[in-house]
């Protein structure tokens, strides 16, 4: 389903960050701000990449976060402006199929009404 049409369709984001503690940082910024969900932090990993016709490698802290089509665009403009690179990794994959009670509750934590804990 597009998510133009489905703003509740619940999306993958995965960017890439230097260190553990840029990749907490972000993560606890997007889900204050009702951004995502969760973010789940990996271990890190070593990218091999071609940048400015040079062959990079370098080690990078993979991020998985969980938001929907409606929050993309405030998370994609959140990640630009917190992000240090030049160019980050930023890809949004659909969800196509999920446990139910998992994407809802996805769709009600991206919502931007604070509620206590």
């Amino acid at each position: 389903m597009d998510s133009v049409q489905n703003p509740t369709q619940v999306l993958l984001v995965l960017t890439t960050l230097p260190d553990q503690a840029s990749a907490q940082a972000l993560a606890t910024e997007l889900l204050a701000e009702h951004l995502a969900a969760c973010v789940t932090i990996l271990s890190a990993a070593q990218s091999v990449y071609r940048w400015e016709n040079c062959i990079e490698q370098t080690s990078e802290i993979p991020l998985i976060i969980k938001t929907t089509a409606a929050r993309y665009a405030q998370l994609e403009t959140a990640l630009r402006a917190r992000h240090p690179y030049t160019l980050p990794e930023i890809i949004a994959l659909p969800i196509e199929r999920g446990l139910p009670d998992y994407l809802a509750w996805i769709a009600r934590e991206t919502l931007t009404q604070d509620t206590p804990c």
